[in-house]
């Protein structure tokens, strides 16, 4: 005699391990159960990312606070092709230090990009390699920066007053470079880090090289918001 067939009620469906519950409580329990929130993102990708979205809206805020000024100030604003201007070999070159910083800053991105490429070829000592020559590249730029910012200084620029036209300009270069320089050295310090790490062979047992694409991304964000600067602050 045939045993009688399980009951095909709804309420009797199997459900898989992993399913989650449909709506928030399923978002709820994924989230506290330390789940990967967007699935193909990994937590350390999606947290970067959120932070750079923060990120971006400081740099707005400022960077648009600095226009509004520039636009409705009364009294002339210097003039940065004169201002940022370095003498060489007796000649008045405008912009050569701004020019060259950004050339360094730019050429980092892409030591960057190799060392990603590197590292998810278990390359370690290629991307170690290139992590550091990045990491030099943001050492040159942050030095020049600070050899801007003594020039300025010595010529009397302050964040509260400024002898060559609107007050303002002080508080606005200081402000907006310091942070971005701030930037920079943070990032020097991390890649640092992570390549070291990367030398001494500790994502080797695993295999996931996936923090140098994350620290990528730090970096990559830092190059692309002086472009920003470079031509809202310098060029305008």
């Amino acid at each position: 005699m045939a045993a009688p067939s399980p009951p095909t009620s709804a309420d009797s469906t199997p459900q898989r391990p992993d399913a989650s519950a449909p709506g928030w409580p399923g978002i709820v329990s994924d989230w506290s159960s330390d789940q990967d929130a967007f699935k193909q993102v990994s937590w350390g990708k999606a947290m970067m990312w959120i932070f750079l979205l923060s990120d971006t809206f400081i740099f707005t805020c400022f960077l648009t606070g600095y226009m509004s000024v520039r636009m409705t100030t009364t009294v002339p604003w210097p003039n940065p092709s004169e201002v940022f201007a370095l003498t060489i070999a007796g000649h008045h070159i405008p912009l050569i230090l701004i020019a060259i910083m950004t050339f360094v800053l730019i050429s980092s991105s892409g030591t960057m990009a190799m060392a990603v490429n590197f590292a998810y070829r278990r390359d370690r000592v290629k991307t170690a390699a290139l992590m550091l020559t990045t990491a030099a590249f943001g050492v040159a730029f942050v030095g020049m920066q600070a050899f801007e910012w003594s020039k300025l200084i010595a010529e009397g620029v302050r964040p509260w007053g400024n002898p060559m036209g609107a007050a303002q300009f002080g508080a606005s270069f200081f402000m907006i470079t310091g942070f971005h320089g701030l930037h920079v050295s943070i990032g020097v310090i991390y890649l640092t880090i992570v390549a070291l790490k990367v030398l001494r062979g500790d994502y080797q047992r695993s295999g996931n090289y996936q923090i140098v694409e994350i620290a990528g991304l730090y970096w990559h964000f830092v190059d692309l918001v002086w472009v920003f600067i470079f031509a809202f602050f310098y060029l305008w």
